[in-house]
């Protein structure tokens, strides 16, 4: 799906979107989808005319499965810089075990451990992206701002053209959330990229107040 003349969300993880962003200097995935859907990825990627090596970057927004399913192999397929949030690098690597019930779906779903993944730098360009900490979801998430979109992760999902935050069972500390929703809504962006439901210009729709109801 394209969203704009440099950015995709890839219709091969439709179910939990990772994006696509050309660029000249190196092309960029945002999150990698759901474990097994690496080589719908990488055939979507050369059907947009892209070649796994010119992967650059791959950047997690946090370290739910659905998000990091596919990064080993994507970083063994491209060459690609891997890169994460502080606070859930642990998770990522198995580490740490993630609460609630995303304990469960750790062990129904085998997910590759990626190697050499590095952490963020806090508040700077990766790749002509702000990186944005918006814990909550998990300890770690992070928006990424390119131009005027943003990439939202599970900070919210598109629910009908409605943004709303997950389920408070998805939730890791609900009060953190409201905190990233408020900050977020200070920033400046047309378009909203979530995992979940498809890209949507912002409009009025980003209002912390009302995000909860």
């Amino acid at each position: 799906m394209k969203v704009t003349d440099t950015v995709y969300a890839l219709d091969s993880t439709r179910s939990s979107y990772a994006y696509l962003i050309l660029d000249p200097a190196g092309n960029c995935l945002i999150d990698t989808g759901l474990p097994g859907r690496g080589r719908a990825i990488l055939k979507e990627l050369e059907a947009l005319g892209v070649r796994p090596e010119t992967i650059r970057q791959i950047l997690l927004t946090h370290y739910d499965i659905d998000h990091i399913g596919n990064a080993a192999m994507l970083q063994k397929a491209t060459g690609a810089e891997l890169w994460g949030p502080a606070e859930d690098i642990p998770y990522i690597l198995g580490e740490r075990a993630r609460p609630g019930i995303k304990k469960a779906f750790t062990a129904l779903f085998w997910v590759e451990k990626p190697r050499g993944i590095q952490a963020y730098p806090q508040e700077r360009l990766m790749a002509g992206l702000r990186v944005i900490p918006t814990p909550g979801h998990t300890p770690g998430h992070v928006c990424l701002l390119f131009e005027d979109l943003l990439f939202a992760g599970d900070l919210v999902e598109n629910r009908g053209g409605r943004l709303k935050p997950l389920g408070s069972w998805l939730t890791w500390d609900g009060a953190v959330l409201r905190d990233s929703l408020a900050k977020t809504a200070e920033l400046s962006f047309r378009w909203i990229c979530p995992a979940h439901g498809a890209p949507v210009e912002r409009g009025d729709r980003w209002k912390p107040e009302t995000l909860w109801r």
